[in-house]
């Protein structure tokens, strides 16, 4: 197909079908809930664009139904008829074929029309028939599925009508115009471009030792005039004509004027240099947030066709559609709001007959509301549906084995509400292809903890359901706080740090080995960060300066001095080195200099072992190693915090000492910073796996013959296998739990819970 200026014809209306697609699946959607006449004006403007950019590039059958996509639109705009629920579903039929164009490539332009001629026909002819014979239409005119993409077996070329008209020439030229303003550039390079603004931002600043030299040489020339003065004045103390220093005189006063000249031009420079370098790093570090919108754009499409597939009244209200997100916690949203949404509609909202009886609306009001807060991106999907009975969940974990009646009754309904994000958990009646499958909460819930996030769901029967998703803002740029532990200046992210406070060294107490101090009376244990990265000692003879984490409860971490807060562009660190402990980062300050970003999780994992037991990693080693210990020691990784404590009572019922971890990476770290004499493993964890944790523990020659035990609810031969050759002596499912076989099991490995 012929290019313009360089670009494909075909691209072009790619991208022109992809953006106008959007813009009538959004904008029927909205025409059919409020049914405005001016609504409608954008929808014909998105028909007939489309239809433009078809004709420039030959593809007729696409005009035809652009065409008579358009003259319904035209009829409703007149009054001529009504945007019915049976029209706006020809007309987003029509949408899918349209934008099934843009995921094609050119080659596979006869398959597509092949494909879909006959249902382009049948839709055309059912939009420009008479109003009283539309409706007998829709069936045959509505393709069942429009597929993304296209397979062709024989593919005929279409050709290129020839470009007859001066209007279409120009209608071209515009569209190339228009596609020019916004060209797709890679991740790849956009990434490379942040980086290179970066380095010139940093560059500008380092010109700062041009103007430092600069002010030196002024010096210097002043000490010169001021020893050629010295010098004039003991020759005429001595009697001798000082005529002959004038020159030089003058020539050291020149040269320091052109010095303050040359020293105003660097200033003017570097000020220069540093406000385009500022501006270019923020421009391009703009260039990778995008609006909220961009990933809502399909949700309202779906909540319309899930709901009217279902028999139910609904409404989608999105707020926040212009909050600005980081493009890689964007691209990751999808999938999990997809996944909250469907629920909610198949579990959460009633029937209209039924909210009618239970004194509500018909018409049930789902909302997706993103904001920023704290630094975080919170983004909140409610409704105001039937909600969730903690009843009902009680009892599917103990029809399901995951835990005995006795011990579900004692769990809070946060706690019940938990099992909710289990792979495989589920409490509804029946399968549907909508949910009801166990499938979606655990993939919302893992999708949020890799971008260190979290996600909590609370609910009220009769009254409605939220989903609460709190992620990273940007996981490119932080705002982080610089402390300096042992000469090592290390960055926490600052939405991390409850607190940043100068204890005085006289409330610090010290019980058990354990030092505390008290912060809005509350008791705050405190680990000197030198000791815990095994950096040396340093000696804290002013007040302590304590970073404070954590969540519901808070730890104190002891740094040397703080160094100030800094944007920071994050740098992964070279994956040759694998999970190092307590690193998550890199990052390249604005003087240059390098700062370890630090993980907040694996430092709040080893944190809260040093303070359990009062001592120090290394001390904790060579005290168990010695026997001290009584008890065996069993160490349980699982990422769901309800089987964590599931699987803690019941070894602990058994006899055995227990410690967890909430996943394979945390789990690797409390391997190496403890003696234990099993491992107990989940498979699905965020950051790092089952599998990946019993590979790097076999790794290790330490843990060579540590037995190993995976729990899990994969049931399949492969997914058993799959653990047994990473190195797992047992591989069992969570049904385990309400029998012996755990027990057994354990038992079998590692022999009674005494040594």
């Amino acid at each position: 197909m012929s290019d313009l200026g360089g670009f494909s014809l075909f691209e072009l209306f790619r991208g022109e079908a992809e953006q106008h697609s959007l813009t009538l699946s959004a904008g029927l959607v909205k025409l059919e809930q409020s049914a405005a006449a001016s609504d409608i004006e954008p929808l014909m403007r998105a028909a007939h664009s489309i239809k433009g950019a078809a004709k420039v590039v030959g593809l007729e059958r696409a005009v035809e139904l652009a065409h008579a996509m358009e003259d319904a639109l035209v009829a409703m705009q007149s009054g001529r008829e009504a945007p019915t629920p049976a029209r706006i579903d020809q007309l987003l039929a029509g949408t899918d074929l349209l934008a099934s164009l843009a995921a094609i490539r050119e080659e596979e332009l006869g398959a597509w029309t092949t494909q879909h001629s006959s249902a382009i026909t049948a839709l055309s002819q059912t939009l420009l028939a008479p109003v009283a014979a539309r409706a007998l239409a829709v069936s045959a005119a509505v393709p069942a599925a429009v597929p993304t993409a296209v397979t062709p077996t024989a593919v005929t070329p279409v050709a290129v009508t020839p470009v007859a008209t001066q209007e279409v020439v120009a209608t071209a030229k515009v569209q190339v115009a228009e596609r020019v303003a916004a060209v797709r550039v890679t991740a790849e390079k956009l990434d490379r471009l942040l980086q290179l603004a970066g380095e010139t931002m940093l560059e500008s600043r380092r010109l700062e030792v041009v103007r430092k030299q600069s002010q030196s040489l002024k010096s210097r020339v002043i000490e010169f005039e001021d020893e050629l003065d010295r010098l004039r004045t003991l020759l005429r103390r001595s009697g001798v004509d000082a005529t002959a220093l004038a020159p030089l005189r003058k020539i050291a006063q020149r040269t320091r004027t052109e010095v303050v000249v040359h020293i105003e031009r660097v200033d003017e420079s570097i000020r220069r240099g540093e406000e385009t370098a500022t501006s270019l790093y923020h421009e391009v570090l703009s260039s990778r947030m995008r609006p909220f919108g961009d990933v809502t754009g399909g949700l309202p499409r779906l909540v319309r066709d899930l709901a009217r597939q279902l028999g139910k009244n609904v409404r989608l209200d999105i707020v926040g559609e212009d909050v600005q997100v980081d493009r890689d916690i964007l691209a990751r949203l999808e999938a999990p709001l997809n996944h909250l949404l469907r629920n909610a509609l198949d579990h959460g909202v009633e029937m209209p007959e039924d909210r009618r009886t239970a004194s509500k609306p018909e018409t049930c009001v789902l909302r997706v509301e993103a904001r920023h807060y704290s630094g975080m991106l919170r983004i909140r999907v409610s409704d105001d549906g039937r909600g969730i009975h903690a009843e009902k969940i009680r009892e599917s974990v103990v029809r399901k084995a995951l835990a005995s009646s006795e011990m579900v009754a004692g769990m809070s309904k946060q706690e019940v509400l938990e099992f909710l994000f289990l792979p495989g958990f589920s409490t509804a009646a029946k399968v549907t292809d909508i949910s009801g499958r166990g499938v979606g909460l655990d993939v919302v819930q893992s999708t949020v903890r890799e971008v260190g996030g979290s996600v909590r769901v609370d609910s009220e029967p009769g009254r409605g359901t939220s989903f609460e998703l709190e992620l990273p803002i940007t996981v490119s740029v932080i705002r982080a706080l610089l402390v300096d532990v042992a000469g090592e200046t290390l960055a926490f992210p600052l939405s991390r740090i409850e607190r940043v406070v100068q204890v005085p060294r006289a409330d610090l107490t010290s019980v058990e080995g354990r030092l505390h101090f008290m912060l809005d009376e509350r008791s705050v244990g405190l680990v000197d960060a030198a000791a815990l990265l095994e950096l040396g000692s340093v000696e804290h003879t002013d007040d302590a300066s304590v970073v404070v984490l954590g969540g519901d409860d808070w730890y104190g971490f002891l740094v040397h001095r703080f160094v100030g807060e800094e944007d920071l562009v994050v740098r992964a660190l070279d994956p040759r080195l694998g999970k190092v402990a307590h690193l998550s980062a890199a990052a390249i300050r604005e003087d240059g200099e390098a700062a370890l970003i630090v993980d907040c999780e694996d430092i709040l994992s080893s944190m809260r072992q040093q303070l359990a037991e009062g001592r120090s990693p290394a001390a904790r080693r060579r005290v168990i190693t010695e026997g001290a210990a009584q008890r065996k020691r069993v160490l349980v990784v699982d990422d769901s915090a309800t089987v964590r404590e599931v699987e803690r009572q019941l070894l602990v019922r058994l006899g055995y000492e227990v410690e967890t971890a909430k996943d394979g990476a945390d789990g690797l770290i409390a391997l190496r910073n403890g003696a234990y004499d099993l491992l107990v493993s989940d498979v699905d964890m965020p950051r790092m796996t089952g599998i990946e944790l019993v590979r790097a523990a076999r790794a290790e020659p330490r843990f060579a013959g540590l037995p190993i035990i995976i729990v899990s609810y994969k049931d399949r031969e492969e997914d058993r296998l799959a653990g047994l050759e990473a190195g797992a002596n047992a591989y069992l499912t969570k049904g385990a739990f309400q029998d012996e076989t755990f027990a057994t099991t354990v038992r079998d490995l590692i022999g009674e819970p005494t040594r």
